[in-house]
């Protein structure tokens, strides 16, 4: 057994883990997809076939660009690539990668679609894990999104390095903030549930929102350090999780904060490392510090649209002067202070690029990121900008107007 945690302890450990520097210029991405039966999308998705379909894929080298493959909860398959170097060797390795995984699906008659929200159904959950289960419980306690989001969602997950010393690192995590309502409108694809539209051009992210705002809202504040920011926000989140050895559930009290936990017993123990390790991997606002920045924001994309996402993304960033372009352009959405105000990102999510100020702040930043790239990038983002961000457009406007025709 460890050592029991005290406050100080944990936000010492949190800062360890979470904020580790490492200096710009590598990029990872993280590409859900929902799974379908390609002839009839209605129907349920089963593990066995599920797992079924994906064992070509366990073999060695089966996955040419070296991603690693997973699964979640309603059956979305993950690729998360390696750290590459340069945003073209994060797409070049991904696209491979995603080329075997169609090409394997398509074998058992399946088909990996790229939408922020499943618009057929609500999936049952078929991975039958304590981790799992106890999170259903959690979310249940609040409402019912919090099993549309593991059962049904998807998304382009997009990992940067923090920034090379703490003064780069607060401001690549101000930054990363201030763009997020961004990328949300630009590449917002989520806009039909159960085959009727919602009112919102990304569901997804309205769906998260609501799951449990206490570990899904944004973590930054204006004005605030990093570190304390995500150390007050990780150890007032609830408890979702308490690992125990089977056969025992893994349900925490309701109303348990870690920060409750440290200051008294739950479970007939106090906090230990390993329970605050754990904690941090159940939290999911829209960017998370790992030891690296984790962008989360941006739903699904169609075919290999999540390309553009990751290059505009990581430019925005990387790029000293698309990120000095893209700080410019948010500064009319922050309201006069650092960061934009809280409400700004379910405006994002509802009305996406067709807002006049984020459509104009959309515009400035794909552009700043395709002036800054080069070779495959650049084509990618260059065709991005010309069939949605140059025209106010985002990928659930196509998905709107096929309901209409």
């Amino acid at each position: 057994m460890e050592a029991q945690l005290g406050k100080q302890d944990a936000e010492t450990r949190i800062g360890g883990i979470c904020f580790k520097t490492g200096p710009p210029g590598r990029t990872g991405a993280e590409l859900e997809w929902l799974v379908h039966d390609r002839a009839h999308p209605r129907r349920p998705l089963t593990e066995r076939r599920l797992t079924e379909a994906l064992a070509p894929l366990t073999e060695p080298g089966a996955l040419p660009g070296g991603s690693s493959l997973t699964r979640e909860p309603g059956g979305q398959v993950e690729l998360s690539s390696r750290p590459a170097d340069s945003v073209a060797g994060c797409v070049e390795d991904l696209a491979a990668d995603q080329a075997a995984l169609d090409e394997v699906l398509a074998r058992s008659g399946l088909l990996a679609t790229g939408r922020g929200l499943d618009p057929f159904r609500v999936q049952r959950r078929i991975l039958d894990e304590p981790r799992y289960r106890a999170m259903e419980r959690h979310f249940d306690r609040i409402g019912p999104w919090g099993r549309v989001m593991m059962r049904s969602t998807a998304a382009v997950q997009i990992n940067l390095e923090a920034g090379d010393d703490p003064a780069a690192f607060r401001h690549r995590w101000i930054l990363a903030h201030r763009l997020g309502p961004v990328l949300l409108a630009a590449f917002a694809n989520s806009p039909l549930w159960r085959g009727r539209p919602t009112g919102w051009r990304s569901t997804r992210q309205a769906v998260w929102a609501r799951a449990d705002p206490d570990r899904t809202r944004p973590a930054a504040a204006d004005g605030g350090d990093p570190h304390t920011d995500w150390a007050r926000y990780a150890l007032d989140a609830p408890v979702m999780c308490i690992r125990r050895p089977p056969p025992e559930e893994w349900t925490a009290p309701d109303g348990l904060t870690f920060r409750t936990w440290l200051a008294e017993p739950a479970d007939g123990r106090g906090a230990e490392p390993d329970d605050l390790d754990y904690h941090l991997s159940t939290l999911f606002p829209p960017v998370r510090p790992r030891g690296w920045l984790e962008l989360r924001m941006i739903d699904a994309q169609p075919g290999p649209g999540w390309a553009a996402a990751v290059a505009v993304a990581a430019t925005l960033l990387d790029d000293p002067c698309a990120a000095e372009a893209a700080y410019e352009a948010t500064e009319p959405l922050t309201g006069g202070g650092e960061l934009p105000p809280p409400e700004l990102w379910l405006h994002a999510a509802r009305h996406g690029p067709a807002d006049t100020a984020l459509g104009k702040a959309v515009r400035a930043c794909v552009s700043a990121a395709e002036a800054a790239l080069t070779g495959e990038p650049r084509r990618a983002v260059a065709q991005f900008a010309e069939r949605y961000a140059e025209r106010g457009r985002c990928p659930a406007d196509d998905l709107l107007e096929g309901t209409t025709r």
